[in-house]
C-alpha cells in the first residue's frame, strides 16, 4: 500500500448513458480552428491542424456549474463535438464539451509569441456532458449553443475540416494518445463573449445536452 505524503486527487471523470461505470480521463488534446468559418473569424486561414491541451481537472461534469475565472475580462464560450478514446486505442464515445477560452489572455500570447495556457488550461474551463458510446453524430448532426436562450452557435458536423480520426490519427504523430484522453474536435463560428449568470445550453444531435450557469466570482 502506498503511502501518500498528501491525499492524491480524485480521478476526472464522466458520466456514461445508460451504464454504471465511469470514464476516467487522463487528458484533454483539443484541434484549433477546426471549422473553415471559426478560422476566418479569428483571423487565420486553415492549414495543418494544430493543437493545445487543457489539464484533466479542467473538466466541469455531472451538471457542474463552472466559476467565473479570474484574471479576465473577455471569457468566451466554443461548444465542441468530444471524442473520448478507449481502450483499444480507438474512439469509443462522444460529448458535447465547451471549451471555455480567456480570449484577452489569448490575445496577448498570440501577439508576444507565448503559449496559450493561462488563456485555454485554466481551471473549470472544460465542462463536458454524459458520454455516449458507440459510432458519432453524422456529417448532418447540427452543433449549437444558446446563452440566456439566444442562439450563438451553429453548424453541422460535416463542417470540419478534418474529420474526429483524422484529428486523431494527426494527435498520434505528437503524442502517445491513451484510454482516458478525451479529444475536443473544435467549434463552428459565432464564439463570443460571456457574462457571470449566463446560462449557457450545448447541443450536438444524437448525444446528451450540456448546460451550464457561470457562477460570479
Amino acid at each position: 500500500m502506498t503511502d501518500w505524503l498528501i491525499p492524491p486527487p480524485v480521478p476526472a471523470s464522466l458520466p456514461v448513458l445508460g451504464r454504471s461505470a465511469r470514464f476516467p480521463v487522463r487528458r484533454i488534446l483539443c484541434v484549433g480552428q477546426n471549422y473553415a468559418a471559426h478560422a476566418r473569424e479569428m483571423g487565420a486561414e486553415r492549414a495543418a491542424p494544430f493543437f493545445f491541451s487543457k489539464p484533466a481537472d479542467a473538466l466541469v461534469a455531472d451538471g457542474g456549474d463552472p466559476a467565473w475565472p479570474s484574471a479576465t475580462a473577455d471569457l468566451h464560450h466554443e461548444v465542441e463535438l468530444v471524442a473520448a478514446i478507449g481502450a483499444g486505442g480507438d474512439i469509443v464515445g462522444w460529448a458535447v464539451g465547451c471549451d471555455l477560452t480567456r480570449r484577452d489572455l489569448q490575445a496577448q500570447a498570440k501577439a508576444t509569441g507565448r503559449p496559450w495556457d493561462a488563456a485555454k488550461g485554466f481551471d473549470q474551463s472544460a465542462p463536458c456532458g454524459a458520454l455516449t458510446l458507440g459510432p458519432g453524430p453524422g456529417p448532418g448532426a447540427e452543433i449549437a449553443l444558446s446563452v440566456g436562450g439566444a442562439r450563438r452557435q451553429s453548424g453541422r458536423i460535416g463542417d470540419m475540416v478534418w474529420a474526429p480520426d483524422e484529428v486523431l490519427a494527426q494527435a498520434r504523430t505528437l503524442w502517445d494518445v491513451r484510454p482516458g484522453d478525451l479529444i475536443f474536435t473544435g467549434t463552428p463560428e459565432g464564439v463570443g463573449p460571456l457574462q457571470p449568470g449566463d446560462r449557457i445550453e450545448a447541443t450536438i444531435d444524437g448525444l446528451a445536452p450540456l448546460s451550464f450557469t457561470m457562477r460570479a466570482p
